[in-house]
């Protein structure tokens, strides 16, 4: 088996053969001329070239190991996730070249780790969201499903309880509905199908769902929007985005409040405004309501968990649009969603 030589191997290699490269030099000048000055002047030249030779192999070594230690000395601190490592840029040498590559690895390692860093930590806040989101429900169907076991009821009593866990039920529903849609367009699971179509007739689609708990609240919902404006989007999910605007806008307006739904054309894009009556949001949760599970602490007595609006923005998003909200306090709120009036590629 063959060995591979060390460095030291090497350098004693190269001295090795330079010094019988010189005596063999002396050997034959001397063969062949007796004249002294001409030996002597020989035997110091040799040993000039000898000794210069000496100095450059050490200092060859002496760079070389010097760029050895630079060189694990910065993967050291690669490897070990040391922030700030310090990169030799400014020269035009070997150690330069292999810095900028080096810094290029540091970087694509370093965006790597802190990407499963936030990974990880949205996981981890996704997991402790719907634990808080799914405790509620479940302790109050264990408490109703206790009482009904232990304790003896009127059969008007049993229906109530009957009722109190069909409606947590149906939240708990609801709940794995949402985040089954949610996890489907946050991994790519489901693809948006843009096509040009009337949004005329995608709000009507989400006005459906809405008409009837309008109705119970003696709330006034006009629509204002050409049947003519074509807009390239997926019908289906715009029209689920538009629903759950519209269901948040129902759930806060008061009863005997207006919504109002105006749809126009602007030069890039259509915009789609959601105008209610309701309580207003607060300009310092503005930044917070479209995030997942997201609620505020005033509103926990109104149905819901907090999925809607962050569903609404992905999917506005993720057909090259963008959403914007206008609130005030005890006046209401507007919501404008833009859609590109180009298809997106």
């Amino acid at each position: 088996m063959k060995k591979s030589l060390s460095t030291n191997g090497i350098y004693i290699g190269i001295g090795a053969a330079f010094t019988a490269v010189t005596a063999c030099f002396l050997i034959i000048l001397f063969y062949y001329t007796e004249n002294p000055v001409i030996r002597g002047t020989a035997i110091v030249f040799s040993l000039l070239i000898l000794l210069l030779g000496i100095i450059l192999i050490i200092l060859l070594r002496g760079k070389l190991l010097a760029f050895s230690d630079s060189l694990n000395a910065c993967i050291d601190n690669i490897v070990n996730g040391k922030e700030n490592v310090q990169f030799d840029l400014e020269s035009e040498t070997l150690t330069g070249k292999f810095n900028y590559k080096l810094k290029r690895l540091y970087e694509i390692m370093r965006n790597g780790r802190r990407q499963v860093q936030e990974e990880k930590q949205s996981i981890q806040e996704m997991i402790s969201d719907i634990s808080h989101q799914v405790k509620t429900p479940v302790t109050n169907l264990k408490m109703y499903n206790s009482t009904l076991l232990e304790r003896q009821l009127t059969p008007e009593k049993e229906q109530e309880f009957h009722k109190l866990m069909e409606s947590q039920i149906n939240k708990l529903d609801f709940l794995m509905q949402a985040m089954v849609k949610m996890s489907r367009l946050e991994t790519g699971v489901i693809t948006l199908s843009v096509s040009p179509a009337p949004i005329y007739d995608t709000i009507g689609l989400a006005l459906a769902s809405v008409v009837l708990p309008a109705e119970k609240k003696k709330i006034e919902v006009t629509v204002n929007c050409d049947s003519a404006l074509i807009v390239p989007h997926d019908k289906k999910w715009t029209a689920e985005a538009l629903f759950n605007i519209l269901d948040n806008a129902v759930k806060y307006t008061p009863s005997g409040g207006k919504i109002s739904v105006t749809a126009e054309r602007w030069e890039m894009a259509t915009k789609i405004d959601i105008t209610d009556t309701g309580k207003g949001i607060p300009e310092q949760h503005l930044a917070q309501i479209f995030k997942r599970f997201y609620r505020e602490d005033e509103v926990h007595d109104v149905s819901g968990v907090g999925i809607g609006l962050y569903l609404c923005r992905e999917i506005i998003t993720k057909q090259g649009g963008y959403i914007q909200v206008k609130s005030e306090v005890g006046k209401g709120s507007t919501f404008s969603v833009f859609l590109p009036n180009e298809r997106q590629l």
